[in-house]
């Protein structure tokens, strides 16, 4: 249960500041300003002075707060708070202190309609754009009609699709994205390798159609049933939007459900175990005495010959005395950056199977003090279409609608890696 939320600017002004409840009065708000925003100090998101707990959530150097005296479910509440910023960016794009300033009143009604008394309702962006919006007032008559059509959809079994929904071509769109973290040490060894994964939809169906997804037969979830077959695909955890019948997928690995209306997230997952990495990097860098450091590094592509890894980019660290860098390559462009102490690598596309190869020599001044380079590692960023680290895949996408349409089902796969991909040496 929430009694207060508040949206703070990151000098602690009040922005947005809404009481559910009589167990607080408005100063509670300059508490969070002195203890949370004027001390640095503060790492955690909850905060708890005597009964009251302050969660709050960091956001383009705004504070999205929500202040509670009950012991309440913090999952919930930050949920909620994640929730609100979802909606918000929805209505009207980047969340920031312009964006919350010209929008305040449309704010006041959001958090009002998905918040009652403190108790979290309506949070279906699609329910709630049927009515609150920020577009011309509506006739009278036509207003009536919607009215009741919306009332049915927020207390219906399916508060977050309408059963009117129609479309000239039918087509589901399914992506399942991941993104691979990997840390490993220069001789191979892998210190940590793990992929976050969602699988996003776009639904563009008519009526109120009923979804059938399947993913590979071997995908193992509890961990009491690890320990089969060594190509089952084990995922960590997973989450699901709430359309998804829970128990259908427990019994079957089949994920049913009746989809939202456009695009919506269906699916998050991570997975640690079985992670096939698309790229290897030997990396070898030796310091020649205390003028010279010599590279020798190789990519290879560890996945078949129809599939291409684009958009590389190799962030090579350079020591913090370097003047300059001959770099040799037979693929891309590399380029020496002085400000940022690195060298970078571009190589449009890499075909699997392929390997890529990068040397250079790098001159160093000399220092009065001599300092032990860090050696911080090498990054590498890249994308690989129709290819899993996890090795997940969609089975099947069914449709089923009681006027028994034809639909168009499109699965695409995309697996990447953004400064999360780290070699060292």
């Amino acid at each position: 249960m929430i009694s207060a939320f508040f949206i703070f600017n990151q000098k602690g002004e009040v922005l947005i500041s809404r009481l559910y409840r009589t167990d607080f009065k408005r100063s509670i708000a300059d508490v969070f300003r002195i203890q949370v925003v004027s001390n640095s100090d503060v790492r955690s998101p909850i905060i708890t002075l005597g009964s009251t707990s302050f969660f709050h959530v960091r956001m383009n150097n705004l504070y999205i707060v929500a202040v509670t005296k009950t012991n309440a479910n913090a999952a919930l509440v930050f949920e909620y708070c994640y929730r609100f910023i979802s909606i918000a960016k929805s209505y009207f794009g980047k969340v920031d202190e312009e964006s919350v300033k010209n929008n305040f009143v449309l704010i006041y009604e959001l958090i009002d309609e998905i918040n009652d008394f403190g108790y979290p309702q309506n949070s279906e962006t699609d329910t709630l754009k049927s009515y609150i919006t920020t577009e011309s007032v509506m006739s009278t008559a036509y207003a009536a009609e919607e009215s009741a059509k919306i009332t049915v959809q927020a207390t219906g079994a399916t508060s977050w699709r309408r059963g009117d929904v129609k479309y000239k071509k039918n087509e589901a769109f399914v992506d399942v994205v991941e993104t691979v973290n990997l840390s490993m040490t220069s001789k191979g060894t892998i210190l940590r390798a793990e992929v976050d994964g969602h699988i996003q939809m776009r639904a563009y169906l008519s009526g109120t159609p009923e979804c059938k997804f399947g993913l590979n037969d071997k995908l193992v979830i509890d961990k009491s049933e690890r320990g089969g077959a060594s190509d089952a695909v084990e995922l960590d955890d997973c989450r699901f939007h709430q359309c998804v019948r829970l128990n259908e997928f427990d019994s079957s690995r089949t994920i049913s459900f009746i989809p939202p209306d456009g695009e919506f997230e269906l699916m998050k997952y991570r997975s640690t175990s079985n992670v096939k990495l698309p790229l290897r990097v030997i990396a070898t860098v030796n310091e020649i005495g205390t003028s010279q450091v010599s590279y020798a590094i190789a990519v290879k592509a560890n996945f078949g010959n129809k599939l291409s890894a684009t958009n590389v980019v190799l962030r090579i660290p350079t020591p913090l005395n370097t003047t300059t860098v001959d770099c040799k390559v037979a693929s891309g462009k590399a380029k020496y950056v002085p400000a940022e102490n690195v060298v970078i690598w571009k190589i449009p596309r890499i075909q699997g199977g392929q390997e890529c190869t990068f040397t250079a020599s790098g001159e160093l001044t000399s220092t009065t003090v001599r300092q032990v380079w860090a050696r911080p590692p090498i990054d590498i960023d890249f994308q690989v279409l129709m290819f899993t680290a996890s090795g997940l895949i969609v089975r099947f996408l069914k449709v089923f609608e009681n006027s028994n349409y034809h639909s168009v089902k499109w699965v695409r796969y995309l697996t990447k890696a953004s400064g999360s991909y780290q070699i060292r040496f």
